[in-house]
């Protein structure tokens, strides 16, 4: 029997090999989401040797910096396993295909460890552990981890803010941490910071820390230490200045390391434990408790350090959610806000203020949460 001419051109197309050039294998390679890239590892050992390259993994980062896959990650509170979701796909569902699984095995603690397991940062890609005043950096996409070095100063007394974030200078990962001890007559407050490359701790001396006691002003002396906002290579906290009997936000900045302090809104009459400081589309935020009429008020600082920029971009009422609470975590690429109900909820308003989704996770109890961006990106060699 004979072929026919079209039969006979598609044999020809399966001997044809397409060849692409290497450099625009690379281009494409480089603005695939790190899901994809960390599955093509195995594809051939061409390909993992060039996504494990350091400087790919900078480059698809930079490249993705402009709309970056934001994910909410949640630590379970009985077994080494974590499950996080997509916060730009249409459902917060964990059994949704936006949902994915990480294991946390490299921590080695018995199960009774996990309910004391929090996250107390992300940057980069990287998150911030602790369990027990234990500090772990882990990258969840790729699962590279390391240990910090327990602080010489906070393992003596009780640590109340903590810090993460990236120099870029130095390609550096530094976690802030400031912890009070109490003498006679007042407390003593001490800010430090660890470098990873250094593989060191070194505390910040003349920093006039001792107005930043701000965990007993909103705890009463209790609770989990306040976990900073980073933003424009700063870690910020709210804090109560004992001086001038006001309270104001703390800037801790990584590249210069020294401690500045940005005012409150002009008149803002509000008490810590009614407000959180958090970053709302790229800027300096505060999300206010207004309890007499069921709402939230999102200020934003407009211009980074200028007070008279301070304005309320959005009033959010949460009327509708039964825990009759909410807090933000972020934002998503289309301006929808994401938050917690204070009850292991999840709840998503759109940038209108209005009610998109109140999603309860009673079928997977989790101790910690928070929101990160993937990456491919590695830690910085000790000590190079």
């Amino acid at each position: 029997m004979k072929r026919n001419s079209s039969s006979r051109g598609l044999v020809n197309m399966k001997k044809k090999t397409l060849n692409l050039p290497e450099e625009l294998i690379i281009q494409i390679l480089l603005r695939l989401p790190v899901k994809s890239l960390v599955r093509f590892k195995c594809v051939c050992k061409s390909w993992l040797s060039l996504i494990s390259d350091p400087h790919f993994a900078e480059s698809n980062f930079k490249l993705a910096a402009t709309t970056p896959t934001h994910r909410l990650l949640f630590i379970a509170n009985s077994a080494p396993e974590t499950r996080s979701i997509d916060l730009d796909h249409d459902a917060m569902s964990l059994n949704s295909s936006a949902s994915s699984t990480a294991k946390l095995n490299f921590l080695q603690l018995p199960p009774s460890s996990y309910f004391s397991l929090s996250i107390v940062g992300s940057c980069r890609g990287f998150l911030l552990l602790n369990c027990n005043t234990n500090l772990f950096l882990w990258n969840p996409s790729t699962g590279v981890h390391n240990q910090i070095l327990c602080s010489p100063i906070a393992s003596n007394v009780n640590a109340f803010l903590y810090g993460f974030g990236y120099d870029p200078s130095q390609d550096d990962y530094l976690v802030a941490l400031a912890s009070y001890e109490r003498n006679t007559t007042d407390f003593l407050t001490h800010l430090e910071f660890f470098s990873l490359r250094a593989n060191t701790w070194k505390e910040i001396e003349d920093t006039h820390l001792p107005y930043m006691n701000a965990g007993f002003y909103w705890n009463g002396g209790g609770g989990d230490p306040k976990v900073g906002s980073l933003l424009n290579n700063s870690i910020h906290w709210v804090a109560f200045h004992h001086d001038t009997l006001v309270d104001l936000i703390v800037a801790f900045d990584l590249i210069e390391k020294r401690v500045s302090e940005i005012p409150l809104p002009d008149d803002f009459e509000h008490e810590p434990i009614d407000y959180d400081l958090w970053v709302f589309g790229g800027l300096l935020s505060l999300c206010v408790h207004q309890e007499d009429d069921d709402t939230i008020n999102i200020w934003v600082m407009e211009r980074y350090k200028v007070q008279s920029s301070w304005v309320i971009t959005l009033v959010v009422s949460f009327s509708e959610i039964p825990t009759q609470y909410f807090s933000p975590i972020c934002s998503t690429k289309n301006g929808d806000i994401v938050g917690t109900d204070g009850d292991k909820g999840l709840v998503k308003y759109n940038d209108k203020g209005q009610l998109l989704e109140h999603h309860s996770y009673d079928e997977y109890p989790y101790v910690s949460l928070v929101m990160y961006t993937e990456s491919l990106l590695s830690l910085p060699v000790v000590g190079d």
